[in-house]
């Protein structure tokens, strides 16, 4: 169930079993030779939409732009300001908290967005907390990389092994091309090895990984990995947000 093509009365109607609601967040930004710049934000919205097919989960409007400043350098990546994005996530909480939802499961696509976002959680408790006496139903907030549950990193290691690097992987880029075959891109590209050292701006990183990857090697990429690699995230992610909704 989809909030964005849902009506209001079928939200409050949702809200009377599940106070839940998963929320795609990701990024908009260069994916390598062959990979979507929409990639981070394609991965958990497709994943997502699939979870709550599954399990009758409502799920939020995708947040599609994150913290990606260190692509800039790359034509066509778009970034928030680490402040700007702990805004958007607290008044999406903030909004959804008003018409009753509890718990928040932000499923993530871009590793960029980590800190950020955990932050946001903060600033989100910490508003609460700074109320006293507030008699406010409890909130809660989580985030889970689509990419970090065992049965996708299982299957990432078998079909890609250390040949799946760390950015523009050919697991992220065949989730991509299952979800859009119309989509697919063909580029030659030789091997990267290990990144030299950690980035810090965007000129840098560009220097450092001139065709945008990271250890990676999208080549190898299909759409029947994608296919296997969004089964196996739908059923460990399923199971997550089941028990994230049932935690005290």
């Amino acid at each position: 169930m989809l909030l964005h093509l849902s009506t209001w009365a079928e939200v409050e109607t949702y809200l009377k079993d599940s106070k839940g609601i998963i929320i795609p967040i990701g990024s908009t930004e260069q994916h390598g030779p062959n990979g979507l710049i929409g990639t981070d934000a394609i991965c958990p919205e497709f994943i997502g939409a699939r979870i709550g097919d599954k399990i009758g989960a409502l799920v939020g409007p995708t947040i599609s732009v994150g913290m990606a400043q260190h692509h800039l350098a790359f034509t066509g990546s778009i970034t928030l300001r680490p402040s700007t994005l702990i805004q958007v996530v607290r008044d999406y909480v903030q909004s959804l908290t008003r018409h009753g939802f509890e718990r928040f499961f932000f499923l993530n696509g871009h590793g960029g967005n980590i800190a950020t976002v955990t932050a946001a959680f903060s600033e989100i408790y910490a508003e609460t907390s700074l109320k006293a006496g507030s008699n406010a139903p409890s909130i809660r907030c989580t985030l889970k990389n689509w990419w970090q549950t065992p049965q996708v990193e299982k299957l990432s290691k078998e079909l890609f092994g250390d040949r799946e690097g760390s950015h523009a992987t050919p697991s992220e880029v065949s989730v991509t091309q299952f979800a859009y075959p119309q989509a697919i891109k063909h580029a030659r590209m030789e091997p990267v090895g290990k990144p030299p050292r950690a980035f810090a701006d965007a000129e840098d990183y560009r220097r450092l990984f001139p065709d945008g990857r990271i250890g990676s090697d999208p080549s190898l990429s299909s759409p029947e990995h994608g296919r296997r690699l969004v089964e196996a995230a739908v059923n460990d992610i399923c199971e997550d947000y089941k028990t994230f909704l049932t935690q005290a």
